[in-house]
C-alpha cells in the first residue's frame, strides 16, 4: 500500500494554513455583532408589537364579530372572507377565482346533514369559498352533481329540484332565510322564504342576492354576491340535491352549516377595515403587521414581509475604478460569498394569502404572554422574526398583534463588514504564505539535490561508483551534506576492502592448499591401510571442494575485469543459441532441449564468449531444478522492445518472497542436501550482469499454471 508523500513544501503550506484562523476570528466576531444586532432587532420588534396592541386594546367595536367570541372554530363551517384583489364577474365560470383556488374547501359526506339515500361521493360533492371586496360579500360553488334537475318552467314551487339555501342573520340579529332556485342557466337571484321552519316557501324575489348559473359537463357551477350590510356575522350555505325527476324528492342536503336552525349556523370572518385603518394610520412600513382573533384568523394586515428588512442600510462606499475594483468584483467576492450568504432579492412567502396563522409566539401571546419567534422562510432564502403581543378586552385576551421582519438589513451590513476585513486579511495570508512557499521551495530543492548526489554515487547494484560533493553552507542542510560525504567516502574503502578480499583470500589459500594437495599425492603413493585409504580419498574431496569455492569466489571479480577489457562486437544470437543448444544436448544427456526462433534480425553488439556465459549460468540452474527426463524449452522472437529469449524448464517453484532477490549477489535457494557442488549464490548474478553488459533485461518467474520456471531475456537489436 503506498502512502502518501508529505513534503517540506506540503508540510510549511498545511502549517500555514492555521493563519486562516485570522478571517475565522475576524467572521466569528462579526457573527457575534451580528447575534447582538438580532437581539436588538428582537426587542425592537417586540415594543412594536406593543405599541400597536395598545392601540386596539379595550376597543369592543373592533371584535363585535360573532366568530371573535367562539370558544372554537370548525373549518368549512365558520368561513373566513378573504381580501379580493378586483371584483369577481358574476358569469359562472370561475375564472376570476384561479388565483384563489388553492383557498377553496371541498365539502363532501363530512357535511352532509340530510339524506334520504346511501352516500356516494360521485353524486354529490362541491369546493366553496367566500371572499371580500369592497362592501360586498362574493361566493363560489362549484358542485358535481351527476343529475342536475332544474325547477320547471310552470312549477310555483321552488323546492322540487336542485336549489342553494342561505341562512344568515340579518344586521338586526333577525334571522333569515333564502333559496337559489333557477328555471334555467344565466343570472339568478335569491328567494325570501317564510318563516323559521324548514318548509320551503318563497315569499319575494331579494333581488340584493345576485349571481350566475352554468352548467357544466360534471355538474353546475355557481357565483354569488351580495351586501355585507345584509349580514352579521352567522351564516350558512347548503346544496339541496334532487335526482328523481318523477317523485322530485331531495336525495342530499350537502352545506356548510344546517340552514334551517338559528343556532347551528356557522360564522363568516371578514377583515376589518376599522382595524387595517389603524395599522394604516401607524405608517409602519419596514414591518409587516397582523391583527389576528383568538382562534388566530386575520382580521387586518399591514406591509410587505419583501421590504420589512429590519436595519436600514445607509451605508454609502465610493465608488471604485480601476484594476482593484475588477480583483474585487471577479475573483474575491465570488469567493467571500462562498462563505457568506447574500440576502435574497426575493423569497417565497407562504403567508402571502394566509386567512389563519400558526405558531409558538402566537400561542404564547394568546395565553398573555408577549413572544417572539426565528424561522426560515419556506425556500430557506430568508430568516423570518415574529413578535406577538397580547390585546385586552376586560381582561380577557380577544386577539394577537404580530410583527414580521426579516433579518435582510443585518445580513448586509454584516457582509460590508466582513468584505472589508477580509481584503485585508487575505493580503497578509497571501504575503506570509508566498514568503513560506519560497522557503519551502529553497529548503525542498537543497535536499532534492543531495538526494540527487547520493543516490547518483550509488549503482543499481549497491556499489559506490562516486563521491559528494560537500557544500559550505552553514546550517543543518550544510552539515548533513558534509557528514554524507565524510561517511559515503569512508563506505568507499570498506567496500574497496571487500572487493579485493575475495581475490586476495584466494591467492592466499592456494598455496597451501597446492601445498596440502601434492602431500596428499605423495602419501597415496605409500602403501596404505584400508582405513587410511579411505581417510586420504576423503580428504582429497575436501581439497577439490575447496579448490573450486576459491574459483568461485574469484569468478564474479575476474568478469568484471573481464567485461572492462572487453572489446563490443556484434554477432548473431540466433547462431549462437543453436551452438549452445548442441553442446547441451551432449552434456546433459539426461535432459531434453527444445528450441524454437523466429526472428527476423538476431544481431547483437557484446561479446558473444560472455553471452555464452550467461546462458550456461542460467542452462545449469534449469538442469538442476527439473526434473530428469523432462525438457528444456528455449524460444527467441522479437517484439517491439526488441529479441526477447525465453528459457522454461519444468520442476520446482521459486519462493514467492525471494523472486525478485535470486539475482542478487549471494542469495541461493538450492536445499543443503546436495553437497556435492558448492554453491555460493553467484550464477544468477553474473548472468545478471552480462545481461546488463549487453543492454539487456533478466527476469526470473515462475509459471502462471505453477508447473516450472522461466527465465525472461529481453535485448535491444541494431539493424
Amino acid at each position: 500500500m503506498n502512502r502518501i508523500r508529505f513534503g517540506i513544501r506540503l508540510k510549511l503550506l498545511f502549517f500555514s494554513s492555521f493563519l486562516l484562523a485570522i478571517p475565522w476570528l475576524g467572521y466569528q466576531y462579526v457573527w457575534e455583532m451580528e447575534t447582538y444586532l438580532r437581539i436588538g432587532q428582537e426587542q425592537t420588534m417586540v415594543g412594536t408589537a406593543r405599541a400597536v396592541a395598545t392601540a386596539l386594546h379595550e376597543r369592543p367595536a373592533l371584535f363585535d364579530s360573532q366568530s371573535s367570541y367562539l370558544t372554537d372554530v370548525k373549518p368549512g363551517t365558520d368561513l373566513y372572507a378573504h381580501k379580493i384583489a378586483f371584483p369577481i364577474q358574476l358569469d359562472g365560470k370561475l375564472d376570476d377565482w384561479l388565483d384563489y383556488q388553492h383557498l377553496t374547501m371541498e365539502y363532501a359526506e363530512g357535511h352532509l346533514f340530510k339524506h334520504k339515500q346511501a352516500y356516494q361521493p360521485e353524486s354529490l360533492t362541491f369546493k366553496h369559498m367566500v371572499g371580500q371586496y369592497g362592501k360586498y360579500l362574493y361566493a363560489m360553488f362549484d358542485v358535481t352533481d351527476d343529475t342536475v334537475l332544474l325547477r320547471p318552467q310552470n312549477s310555483l314551487r321552488i323546492d322540487r329540484n336542485d336549489y342553494l339555501q342561505i341562512a344568515m342573520t340579518d344586521a338586526s340579529g333577525q334571522f333569515q332565510r333564502y333559496a337559489v332556485a333557477p328555471k334555467s342557466e344565466g343570472w339568478v337571484n335569491a328567494y325570501l322564504l317564510e318563516g323559521v321552519d324548514d318548509k320551503v316557501r318563497p315569499i319575494k324575489l331579494e333581488t340584493k342576492i345576485q349571481g350566475q348559473w352554468r352548467n357544466t359537463n360534471r355538474g353546475y357551477q355557481l357565483e354569488l354576491r351580495f351586501p355585507l350590510a345584509m349580514m352579521s356575522s352567522k351564516i350558512a350555505f347548503a346544496i339541496v340535491d334532487v335526482d328523481d325527476n318523477n317523485s322530485r324528492d331531495f336525495k342530499y342536503v350537502l352545506g356548510t352549516a344546517d340552514p334551517t336552525k338559528v343556532d347551528f349556523l356557522g360564522t363568516v370572518l371578514v377583515p376589518s377595515p376599522e382595524i387595517e385603518k389603524i395599522l394604516k394610520g401607524l405608517k409602519y412600513s419596514s414591518a409587516r403587521v397582523w391583527v389576528v382573533d383568538k382562534h388566530m384568523r386575520v382580521l387586518a394586515r399591514s406591509g410587505n414581509i419583501q421590504d420589512a428588512t429590519g436595519v436600514k442600510n445607509n451605508i454609502e462606499y465610493q465608488a471604485q475604478t480601476g484594476w482593484w475594483r475588477y480583483i474585487e468584483s471577479n475573483w474575491l467576492l465570488p469567493l467571500y460569498y462562498q462563505i457568506l450568504t447574500k440576502p435574497p432579492a426575493e423569497f417565497v412567502d407562504d403567508l402571502r394569502d394566509a386567512f389563519a396563522l400558526q405558531g409558538q409566539d402566537i400561542t404564547k401571546a394568546l395565553q398573555g404572554e408577549p413572544s417572539s419567534l426565528w424561522r426560515l422562510s419556506s425556500d430557506n432564502k430568508a430568516v423570518i422574526m415574529s413578535a406577538a403581543h397580547p390585546i385586552y378586552l376586560d381582561e380577557t385576551v380577544m386577539g394577537a398583534v404580530v410583527v414580521e421582519q426579516t433579518t435582510n438589513g443585518i445580513r448586509t451590513l454584516r457582509n460590508k463588514a466582513l468584505e472589508s476585513q477580509f481584503n485585508y486579511i487575505l493580503l497578509v495570508i497571501l504575503i506570509s504564505t508566498i514568503a513560506l512557499f519560497l522557503m519551502a521551495s529553497r529548503i525542498s530543492w537543497r535536499i532534492r539535490q543531495l538526494s540527487h548526489a547520493t543516490e547518483s554515487a550509488i549503482d543499481s547494484n549497491g556499489k559506490i561508483i562516486s563521491t559528494i560533493k560537500p557544500v559550505t553552507t552553514r546550517d543543518e542542510i550544510g552539515d548533513l551534506s558534509r557528514s554524507f560525504a565524510n561517511v559515503l567516502g569512508r563506505l568507499s574503502q570498506y567496500n574497496t576492502y571487500l572487493e579485493n578480499m575475495a581475490s586476495r583470500l584466494s591467492h592466499e589459500l592456494r598455496t597451501p592448499v597446492a601445498i596440502v594437495n601434492s602431500s596428499l599425492d605423495n602419501l597415496s603413493l605409500e602403501e596404505q591401510t584400508e582405513d587410511s585409504k579411505q581417510y586420504v580419498a576423503r580428504a582429497k574431496q575436501g581439497i577439490t571442494r575447496l579448490s573450486r569455492i576459491l574459483t568461485n569466489m574469484s569468478e564474479a571479480t575476474r568478469l568484471e575485469q573481464a567485461i572492462q577489457s572487453s572489446e563490443l562486437e556484434s554477432f548473431d544470437v540466433e547462431d549462437l543459441l543453436n551452438g549452445c543448444v548442441a553442446g547441451y544436448r551432449m552434456a546433459y544427456g539426461d535432459r531434453k532441449f527444445d528450441i524454437q526462433i523466429s526472428v527476423s534480425n538476431s544481431e547483437l553488439q557484446g561479446s558473444p564468449e560472455l553471452f555464452a556465459q550467461m546462458l550456461d549460468k542460467i542452462i545449469a540452474n534449469a538442469v538442476e531444478f527439473s526434473q530428469e527426463g523432462s525438457t528444456i524449452k528455449l524460444q527467441m522472437l522479437n517484439s517491439d522492445k526488441g529479441v526477447i529469449l525465453t528459457i522454461v524448464n519444468q520442476g520446482s517453484l521459486l519462493p514467492e518472497d525471494m523472486q525478485s532477490q535470486l539475482l542478487d549477489s549471494m542469495v541461493s535457494v538450492r536445499k543443503q542436501k546436495n553437497s556435492e557442488e558448492p554453491h555460493l549464490g553467484l550464477g544468477l548474478y553474473i548472468a545478471k550482469i552480462i545481461a546488463q553488459f549487453h543492454q539487456g533485461e533478466i527476469r526470473i518467474n515462475n509459471l502462471k499454471d505453477k508447473s516450472g520456471v522461466v527465465v525472461t531475456l529481453i535485448f535491444k537489436c541494431y539493424k
